[in-house]
């Protein structure tokens, strides 16, 4: 299983950190406010431990569980301390009127934080099309993207321990079209589906059968 940092204490931080635990994983919390973070570690259980904000965190994977304006700095602020480090975003930048993205260039928020990391970290982005709800009751499949293929093998076996089926979109690149996915399933809540019990997923048609 996996050594897993989570830096925030949200609702998605506590969705993922109660997969991470069922799943078998080491978690470790890590807040600005050092007693949420420290009752969110409590609620986890089994062995979670807090971490002190800003210091290395003790994961091998640190997933940045933050609204998207505050990943980018928190990356920076953290600086050498994610140094080797595999770091998770996974935030929407959503628009103020949830259908189109807060950024105008074809970028990303894991883009934008793989610029600051530090040298040997690797930015993987993950989780974004998912609603909190689903990823707590149900096994939604996760679309990830980078550009190192050994932190996606990491991330990929994490995911897989949670119980859900990562798929590879490719490099980081990517990210910025999960964004836009992500845009999507709002869309699709809106209108489409008319509520937020589903997730994005794939359809794999059975192998033909040659007779």
């Amino acid at each position: 299983m996996s050594n897993i940092s989570i830096i925030g204490t949200g609702n998605m931080a506590r969705t993922i950190g109660v997969r991470a635990v069922a799943g078998g994983n080491s978690v470790e919390v890590m807040g600005r406010d050092q007693s949420k973070a420290a009752d969110l570690a409590k609620a986890l259980g089994s062995g979670t431990t807090t971490g002190k904000w800003g210091t290395a965190p003790a994961g091998d994977i640190v997933i940045v569980a933050l609204l998207h304006d505050g990943v980018v700095p928190v990356i920076a602020h953290y600086a050498d301390a994610l140094a080797g480090k595999v770091i998770v975003d996974i935030s929407n930048p959503f628009n103020a009127t949830f259908d189109g993205l807060a950024h105008h260039e074809e970028t990303s928020i894991a883009q934008e934080a793989a610029k600051v990391a530090p040298a040997g970290a690797s930015v993987v982005k993950a989780f974004n099309t998912v609603f909190r709800h689903v990823l707590e009751k149900g096994r939604p499949d996760v679309f990830i993207a980078g550009d190192s293929t050994q932190a996606k093998v990491s991330v990929k076996a994490f995911v897989e321990s949670l119980g859900l089926r990562p798929l590879d979109v490719g490099s980081l690149k990517m990210a910025h079209w999960l964004e836009g996915a992500g845009v999507v399933t709002v869309g699709l809540a809106n209108h489409g589906v008319g509520n937020l019990d589903f997730a994005l997923s794939i359809t794999e048609l059975p192998v033909p059968v040659d007779g």
